[in-house]
């Protein structure tokens, strides 16, 4: 299992690329008509609900008191 700092780390990249993309999303769904502007947008804004749920759960699980200090684990290289 990966640790507990490296998946949330992973998780908030995520969100941030979702909530950044949010712009672009709305440029790539102009052409559609109003119902699939709307689904896209409702699917895009669910994405970003479940995923700060996920980064809030991984929060709260992290151990409150650590007696050594987590390092960061790399990033692996694309």
């Amino acid at each position: 299992m990966l640790p507990a700092a490296y998946r949330i780390t992973r998780v908030q990249q995520t969100l941030r690329r979702f909530e950044e993309d949010i712009p672009l999303l709305n440029m790539r769904v102009k052409d559609l008509s109003a119902e699939r502007q709307r689904s896209a947008r409702q699917f895009a804004e669910a994405l970003v609900n479940q995923t700060r749920t996920e980064l809030r759960r991984l929060l709260e699980e992290q151990p409150r008191a650590r007696s050594e200090v987590d390092e960061l684990p790399c990033e692996p290289a694309d």
